[in-house]
């Protein structure tokens, strides 16, 4: 199953680590470096993503924020995001939970992992 992904993470490192693991796994892949140039983005894809990864901590718009935004747009409403972060308190998941996340993952991540974790998701 090819996906079409939106990932959004300020470290270029993991913008190309996702972007080889998305690759890998035949999926086309949509990057940005922080909220606002994910939302940038996201309107400007055609088909929308089947699902979004974001990181929490980044400039100008962090991932609440993003998820919030994302939200308030209906056409993407229902579109699957998972959080991709170094945070792993549950105060935190449990804040993007409530600004409409779909799941959580702990970076460092295992490729396997979040591509099952991504097929999962998108049904």
């Amino acid at each position: 199953m090819s996906l079409n992904i939106l990932a959004v993470d300020d470290s270029r490192t993991i913008r190309d680590m996702l972007n080889l693991t998305m690759n890998q796994a035949g999926f086309t892949t949509h990057l940005a470096e922080d909220g606002v140039q994910g939302v940038e983005v996201l309107k400007e894809m055609s088909p929308a993503p089947d699902a979004i990864i974001t990181d929490i901590n980044m400039p100008r718009m962090d991932g609440f924020e993003f998820i919030v935004a994302v939200r308030k747009i209906e056409e993407f409403r229902a579109i699957p995001i998972l959080v991709l972060t170094t945070e792993s308190a549950p105060e935190l998941k449990q804040r993007a939970r409530d600004a409409g996340a779909t799941g959580w993952i702990v970076k460092p991540f295992q490729p396997k992992k979040l591509i099952r974790a991504l097929q999962m998701v998108t049904g």
